[in-house]
């Protein structure tokens, strides 16, 4: 099983980078392959993309920049999709953004069909898990902020896309979190890192020892 952990945060050496490489620890010790893509540090165009680079309509990713297109063939490979970011202006930071728009393009994760009113989801069979870090109270994010990132990532582009979002964990308040506090944190990072391949890899298994579906004839 292929793990992707996206650290959505600009600046390195942040907690969101500590709480993925502990998520990435448990992954690992329960048997998964797990690579940790750290955008501040990933070489990453930041020019404005043209229309053509939004998208993949045949599937294919040859008029993509080199280091563009083999991020979206990372994204098709990964079994299951982890994705950390703060909260930045109530909803995740524009390293994530453009992470997203250029990675889940129409054609290698959506799809339109002619005719068609609804897409093609093109990720469907994976798996995808959420975390954020707040220095604001979740009853905050909620009542003040509808939680914008939790409907903009989680819904309208992860489960728009195909994936099945597994969980969604919230950490509030991590500017005056103690230390204890944080270590705790990072302990139930790694937890669900365990917790999150072990099920998904019973659930591989169920599915490869399930008898094939007998045709209907008609």
């Amino acid at each position: 099983m292929h793990v992707l952990v996206v650290v959505g945060h600009p600046l390195p050496g942040s907690f969101n980078h500590a709480l993925a490489h502990a998520y990435a620890d448990g992954a690992r010790t329960a048997g998964a392959d797990v690579r940790v893509l750290d955008l501040a540090t990933t070489p990453f165009p930041r020019t404005a993309p043209t229309r053509a680079q939004l998208a993949a309509h045949d599937g294919t990713t040859d008029h993509l920049e080199p280091e563009v297109a083999a991020l979206v063939e990372e994204v098709r490979r990964a079994d299951h999709l982890v994705v950390l970011h703060p909260q930045w202006w109530g909803t995740y930071p524009g390293v994530l953004a453009d992470f997203l728009a250029r990675t889940l393009l129409a054609g290698t994760a959506f799809r339109y069909d002619p005719g068609a009113r609804l897409p093609q989801r093109l990720l469907r069979g994976r798996t995808a898990r959420t975390f954020m870090t707040m220095d604001s109270p979740r009853l905050w994010n909620g009542l003040a902020y509808r939680d914008a990132a939790g409907a903009t990532l989680g819904t309208a582009t992860l489960a728009f896309c195909g994936y099945r979002v597994v969980g969604r964990t919230t950490f509030p308040v991590v500017r005056s979190a103690p230390e204890r506090r944080r270590a705790r944190w990072l302990a139930t990072a790694a937890r669900l890192g365990r917790r999150d391949v072990a099920r998904l890899a019973a659930r591989h298994a169920r599915r490869a020892s399930a008898p094939p579906a007998t045709p209907v004839l008609r």
